[in-house]
């Protein structure tokens, strides 16, 4: 596998599903490709970055470290999904270690690298950023569900299976 990122797995996932193909070339060459041995971490809980991540092949566990001091996982991100998105948008800290799951590929985009794309390509880099914005509603709109799920549960079956 080469080193460089594909325009055509950028096309294939959430940040190129609205650019044409010449932007899937340009959005491709900002972005570099990263290899994560299994364990490896790829973004730790409570440090911050601005770069955000495709998932080319493998798997990222999003994990917490719990008060005990072990780690708990949150969620599994598969192939294509995009990871570091909030950090990547308003470079707080983030709330949660990704750390691989297997042998992983990742394409990785920094905002200094997208906002140099800003002047000479305006509307990819709005599609980029609709694109994330789509992605954390619908992972808000998922958390959502998850909650009302929950607090029918525990109010109509007071927490009983």
């Amino acid at each position: 596998m080469s080193d460089v990122p594909d325009p055509d797995v950028v096309a294939s996932c959430p940040l190129g599903a609205e650019l044409a193909q010449q932007d899937c070339h340009t959005l491709a060459g900002a972005m570099t490709v990263r290899r994560l041995a299994d364990g490896e971490v790829l973004i730790e809980e409570g440090h911050v970055e601005d770069t955000l991540h495709v998932i080319v092949s493998g798997a990222l566990a999003v994990t917490r470290n719990t008060a005990g001091g072990t780690w708990v996982t949150l969620q599994l991100l598969r192939q294509g999904d995009i990871a570091g998105e909030l950090g990547f948008l308003d470079g707080k800290e983030h709330s949660a270690t990704l750390r691989a799951t297997g042998a992983t590929r990742i394409y990785s985009l920094a905002r200094p690298a997208l906002e140099s794309l800003l002047e000479p390509h305006p509307l990819l880099v709005y599609r980029v950023m609709r694109a994330i914005v789509r992605t954390v509603h619908a992972i808000l709109l998922r958390m959502n569900l998850e909650y009302v799920e929950l607090t029918n549960y525990i109010t109509k079956q007071h927490g009983r299976y």
